[in-house]
C-alpha cells in the first residue's frame, strides 16, 4: 500500500512539473506572438507618425495613430497609371494604379490604422477635489499681481487677446503672450487659460475663490471658475521672447470721414508710427491709420477692408500734411493687438440636423481650415480623432464625441465607404501633393511647428513615405468623389489666395449666417496659432525624377476624376502639362 501511495505522489510531482513547464511555454509562445505583431507599430511609435487617431492618448503619443504604409507590402508602382477614364468606374483588377486600386489600398490601410488606434485609452486629468487649499502666487515671473477677479462671460474686460494651453499654462507663459502683444494685463482662469487687456476687471472676489492651480506649474494659482489672477505686466525679462514688431499694411486712399469709421483718434504734431501704433494698442484696436498728424484706430470693416491698397509712392512716411496728398491717402499698421470680434466660440446649443464632414488628407490644411470655419461662424469644430496639442491650444471640439452633432463639422481623413455614407456631406480639401506630402513629412517628424532634419529627407523613410502616401492622396479623393452624397469641393491654393470669397462658400455650405465685419475680422487671424514660421529652405530637391512621375500621374487621375463629377479640375499650377 505504501510502495503504491509513494508512486502515486512521484507521478504527481512529475505531472505537476510538466504542467508548468507547459503552461510557462505557452505563455513564452503567446508573448513572441504579440511582440511579433505589434513591433511595427511599437517602431513607428518611437519615430511618430501620420495624423491620425481615434481616441485620447497622453500628450507625447497624442499624434500616432496611422500605421507607417511602407510597413505593407507595397510593390514598386508600373510604368503606366490609368488616366483619361472615368475614375469612378472600376477598371480591371490588373491596373496598378487605377482608382480602384488606390481605393482597395486604401482600405488594407485603414483597417491597420484602426487596430493601432483602438490600443490606446484616454489619458483622464485629475479632477479638483472640494477641499482644494489656496496657493501662494509663488511662481518666478516678473508681473505684479493684482489679485482674484470676477470673470464676466458676458462684459469681459480682459478681452484684448485669448489664449488656450489646457497643459502646460503658467503665470509666466501668459504674462509673456500678454506683453508680446502689448498689453497691460493679463488675467488666468480655470487653471488653463489666459486673457489679456489693458483695463483691470471692475469686481474683485475673495482671494481663497482664486484657487485653480496651473496646469504647467505646480503650487502656482491660475484663476479659478469665473475667476481670475489678474498680474500686471512687466518690461519683457532677458530669454522672453520680444514684443510683435508692428507690420505695415500699405498705403489706401482715406475714407471721406474718418472719425466715422474709427473709434478712436489722436492729432500729435510730428507723429510717429510708434507714437500712433502704441496709442491703437493701449486702446485695443489692431489698426494704427496715420493721415499727415491724425492717427486713428479701429478694425478692418466693409467701409475700409484693407483689399484695395495703392501705389505705396502716393503715402510719404514723413506724415505731414503734403506727403498724403492733402489727406486722400492714408498709411495702415497692424498693432500687435488681436483682433477679438471673432474669438468667440461654442458649441451648437441643439444638435446638427445635417452632419457634416470637413475631409482632407493629412498635409492638407484640415487644420488651418478648421481654424477659418470656428473663427467665422462661432462654433467648435469636431474631429474624428483626437490630438492633445489642437485640443490645449483651444480646439475643444477635440476632447467632442465626433457623432455628438454639437460641433459645425468634424474633421476627418478617413476615405471608407461606411465612413463616407455616415455624413450627409461634406466640405473636400485638397491640396497640391506635393505640398501635402512634404507638410506631412514635417508634421510626422517634428509636429505641427516644427521641420524634419535633413538626415530624414535623405533616409529610405522620405522615398518609402512618398510611395505609400501618393497613393493614398489620390484614393483619399476618388472614394469622396464616388461615395459622397454631398460635396463642396475647396481647393487649398483657391483658399489661401481668395480668403473671403471661398470662406463665404464654405460658411454658406454649413448654413451659418455671418456679418461682413466677422469675415474680415477671420483674414485678419487667418493664421492661427499652427503656422510654420516661413518655410525652411531645403539644399536638396526631395523629390526625385522618379517620385514626380508618379505624382503626376496621380495628379492626372484626380484631375479627370473631378471633372468626370462635373468639378471644377485641380488648380493648373500643379496639374502635369
Amino acid at each position: 500500500m505504501a510502495r503504491a501511495f509513494f508512486r502515486l505522489q512521484k507521478f504527481l510531482r512529475r505531472t505537476q512539473f510538466l504542467l508548468f513547464f507547459l503552461t510557462a511555454a505557452y505563455l513564452m509562445a503567446g508573448s513572441l506572438l504579440l511582440l511579433q505583431r505589434t513591433r511595427l507599430v511599437i517602431q513607428q511609435g518611437s519615430r511618430g507618425t501620420p495624423a491620425n487617431q481615434a481616441l485620447p492618448v497622453p500628450d507625447e503619443m497624442s499624434r500616432v495613430g496611422i500605421i507607417d504604409p511602407r510597413t505593407l507590402q507595397n510593390p514598386r508602382p508600373g510604368p503606366r497609371l490609368l488616366v483619361g477614364m472615368d475614375a469612378l468606374q472600376e477598371p480591371a483588377l490588373d491596373q496598378r494604379h487605377s482608382p480602384h486600386w488606390l481605393m482597395s489600398r486604401n482600405s488594407e490601410l485603414r483597417r491597420l490604422r484602426r487596430r493601432w488606434f483602438h490600443r490606446f485609452t484616454s489619458d483622464q486629468e485629475p479632477m479638483q477635489t472640494a477641499g482644494f487649499k489656496p496657493m501662494k502666487h509663488t511662481a518666478e515671473h516678473k508681473g505684479t499681481y493684482m489679485g482674484c477677479f470676477t470673470d464676466d462671460l458676458r462684459e469681459r474686460t480682459l478681452k484684448g487677446a485669448v489664449f488656450y494651453d489646457l497643459r502646460k499654462m503658467t503665470v509666466a507663459h501668459c504674462q509673456e503672450a500678454c506683453a508680446e502683444r502689448a498689453y497691460t494685463y493679463a488675467g488666468l482662469a480655470y487653471g488653463a487659460e489666459c486673457y489679456c487687456g489693458n483695463t483691470l476687471p471692475a469686481a474683485a472676489s475673495k482671494p481663497e475663490e482664486c484657487n485653480s492651480e496651473c496646469k504647467g506649474e505646480k503650487g502656482s494659482v491660475c484663476g479659478g471658475v469665473n475667476r481670475l489672477s489678474v498680474y500686471r505686466v512687466e518690461e519683457l525679462w532677458a530669454g522672453a521672447r520680444r514684443r510683435r514688431n508692428v507690420i505695415y499694411r500699405g498705403c489706401f486712399r482715406a475714407p471721406e470721414n474718418l472719425t466715422d469709421i474709427f473709434p478712436a483718434s489722436l492729432i500729435q504734431p510730428n507723429l510717429t508710427v510708434e507714437m500712433c501704433s502704441e496709442f491703437c494698442s493701449k486702446k485695443e484696436f489692431p489698426l494704427a491709420v496715420i493721415r499727415g498728424q491724425e492717427c486713428y484706430c479701429g478694425y478692418p470693416t466693409g467701409h475700409f477692408s484693407l483689399h484695395d491698397s495703392t501705389d505705396g509712392l502716393r503715402c510719404s512716411r514723413t506724415h505731414n500734411a503734403s506727403s498724403t496728398a492733402e489727406g486722400k491717402y492714408c498709411l495702415v499698421y497692424q498693432t500687435p493687438v488681436q483682433d477679438t470680434r471673432c474669438t468667440d466660440r461654442k458649441f451648437l446649443t441643439t444638435k446638427s440636423k445635417v452632419f457634416v464632414a470637413l475631409s482632407s488628407f493629412p498635409g492638407a490644411g484640415n487644420t488651418w481650415a478648421r481654424h477659418l470655419i470656428e473663427h467665422a461662424t462661432g462654433y467648435y469644430t469636431g474631429s474624428y480623432y483626437f490630438d492633445g496639442a489642437l485640443y490645449n491650444k483651444g480646439f475643444k471640439g477635440e476632447k467632442d464625441h465626433w457623432r455628438s452633432r454639437r460641433t459645425i463639422c468634424v474633421k476627418t481623413h478617413e476615405s471608407g465607404k461606411t465612413e463616407i455614407e455616415m455624413f450627409d456631406s461634406a466640405i473636400l480639401l485638397i491640396r497640391n501633393p506635393y505640398k501635402s506630402l512634404i507638410a506631412e513629412f514635417n508634421r510626422k517628424y517634428a509636429g505641427h511647428l516644427g521641420y524634419a532634419t535633413d538626415r530624414n529627407w535623405k533616409s529610405k523613410e522620405w522615398p518609402d513615405f512618398v510611395n505609400s502616401y501618393a497613393s493614398w492622396w489620390a484614393s483619399h479623393v476618388l472614394e469622396w468623389l464616388k461615395y459622397g452624397k454631398r460635396l463642396l469641393i475647396v481647393h487649398y491654393e483657391d483658399l489661401k489666395q481668395s480668403l473671403i470669397p471661398k470662406l463665404k462658400e464654405m460658411v454658406e455650405f454649413l448654413n451659418v449666417t455671418v456679418t461682413e465685419d466677422r469675415l474680415l475680422c477671420v483674414e485678419n487671424n487667418r493664421d492661427g496659432n499652427f503656422k510654420r514660421s516661413g518655410a525652411k529652405q531645403k539644399n536638396f530637391e526631395p523629390f526625385t525624377q522618379e517620385m514626380k512621375d508618379l505624382i503626376n500621374r496621380y495628379i492626372l487621375t484626380v484631375d479627370e476624376a473631378l471633372r468626370g463629377r462635373n468639378f471644377s479640375g485641380l488648380p493648373r499650377e500643379y496639374v502635369p502639362r
